[in-house]
């Protein structure tokens, strides 16, 4: 079995450690300088040395929200390349939406997309299930059967669309109860965001462009939560957007009530000022918010109101993009920036420390979606799964360097914080000085 000693690493921001993988666990941290690792017994004898000169070390990254594309999309994303573009993001685990052709609704499809993922080996895939057949609304989809599949789902999401019907939902929370499933709702009411193009306010007033107001998506929160609570069942808010939903969930939670939340990493920095531009690289589903919204998303985050980042990584080929702002299609590549943007926004600005980060990228996101072997603790014993981060590094996004297939980001030559340089997945380095093995 291979070895690997990281040498000098700050575990969670802490003081340097020396870790020591061995195989696919983490053998032994230390101090450094307090074991002689060349010693007899337990050493590093033949290891592999990474010199981390006081790099932060984090647990592996867990995303609850990505977009895969494969089957149906390939044009877009494939599991390979969105694996990928995980691993260069330090990601060692992604949840796979279920809006692919044809839909993740039954075993068999998400069965084909855990065994590609297990194939190409960059990162664990765990698929979610839809919750309706077809993401159409009318029909539970077979959450049974997909649970007891050899991928064994345990989130279900209609995402890209909103479970809509109050008794569809409530259904779907009876049933994943049975097994200690959640629903990851999309909330956005259908009827409020007819010929939406962004969100609702001066920005949109002034530009002309159709509004999406915020009671669209805080009325579905409220209303299934209330569902959640009735049921006692979990429901997870995906990619949560406005201030009014901040409360909502705060509300809820000071109840008992067994919700979970997400945020984007885009909605903790960008705003709808950016849509002044016209470019549809800002078109994204939840609309960017106001000012106001991102200070409530960032302060919730910090306050564990908002449990997770989720990249909600949409990818997109070039011509769906690049025309005109109507006939644009909706969302951003996040998976490989995704961790820079959290720096620039909650760390940098004094609102989370680095162990906070791997509660709200790594821990947190692997207890929802029940992800065993992921999110746990730099520590002896405990699965190798790990992201090596160069805090100091400043740089600007080149899109022409992503993993991934789509380039559809919108921090393209914005320079950022932080640069992922290794990823381990159980011991096995998929990302090396910040190129992919």
């Amino acid at each position: 079995m291979s070895k690997t000693l990281i040498r000098g690493a700050r575990v969670l921001g802490g003081e340097p450690q020396d870790v020591l993988i061995d195989g696919e666990t983490v053998a032994a941290t230390a101090r450094q300088g307090e074991i002689d690792w060349s010693g007899t017994g337990l050493g590093a004898e033949g290891a592999e040395v990474v010199e981390a000169g006081g790099k932060v070390l984090l647990p592996g990254l867990v995303d609850l929200h990505t977009h895969l594309r494969e089957p149906g999309r390939e044009d877009s994303e494939t599991v390979l390349t969105g694996t990928r573009a995980a691993a260069s993001g330090g990601y060692t685990a992604v949840f796979a939406m279920a809006n692919t052709f044809p839909v993740a609704d039954t075993a068999g499809v998400v069965e084909q997309v855990w065994r590609l993922g297990r194939e190409h080996g960059y990162c664990d895939v765990r698929p979610i299930g839809a919750v309706t057949v077809g993401l159409e609304g009318r029909k539970l989809a077979e959450l049974g059967a997909m649970h007891e599949s050899a991928a064994g789902v345990t989130v279900f999401s209609d995402d890209g669309k909103c479970v809509d019907d109050a008794v569809i939902m409530r259904r779907a929370l009876e049933y994943v109860k049975a097994f200690g499933g959640v629903v990851a709702q999309h909330a956005q009411e259908p009827r409020l965001t007819e010929g939406a193009q962004m969100n609702e306010g001066v920005v949109s007033a002034e530009l002309g462009l159709g509004g999406w107001p915020a009671v669209a998506e805080e009325s579905i929160i409220a209303r299934d939560v209330l569902l959640a609570e009735h049921v006692g069942s979990r429901v997870h808010i995906c990619h949560l957007s406005t201030a009014g939903s901040v409360e909502i969930v705060r509300w809820a939670k000071s109840r008992g009530i067994d919700v979970t939340a997400e945020v984007t990493p885009h909605h903790l920095l960008l705003t709808d000022e950016m849509v002044r531009t016209y470019d549809p690289v800002y078109k994204v589903n939840p609309p960017l918010r106001t000012e106001r919204d991102v200070r409530a998303l960032r302060e919730a985050l910090a306050d564990g109101t908002i449990d997770i980042v989720a990249t909600d990584h949409a990818p997109h080929p070039h011509e769906d993009k690049d025309c005109e702002w109507a006939a644009a299609a909706m969302g951003m590549v996040g998976l490989e920036t995704a961790l820079s943007v959290v720096q620039a926004t909650m760390v940098d600005t004094g609102l989370l420390d680095w162990a906070g980060v791997a509660d709200r990228m790594s821990l947190a996101p692997a207890r929802i979606g029940r992800a065993t072997g992921h999110g746990r603790p730099v520590s002896a014993g405990e699965p190798a799964n790990l992201t090596l981060l160069d805090t100091a590094y400043r740089g600007q996004v080149d899109p022409a360097g992503f993993a991934s297939r789509s380039r559809n980001t919108p921090y393209a030559g914005r320079e950022l914080p932080g640069r992922v340089t290794h990823t381990w997945l159980r011991g096995k380095a998929t990302l090396v000085d910040g190129k992919l093995t």
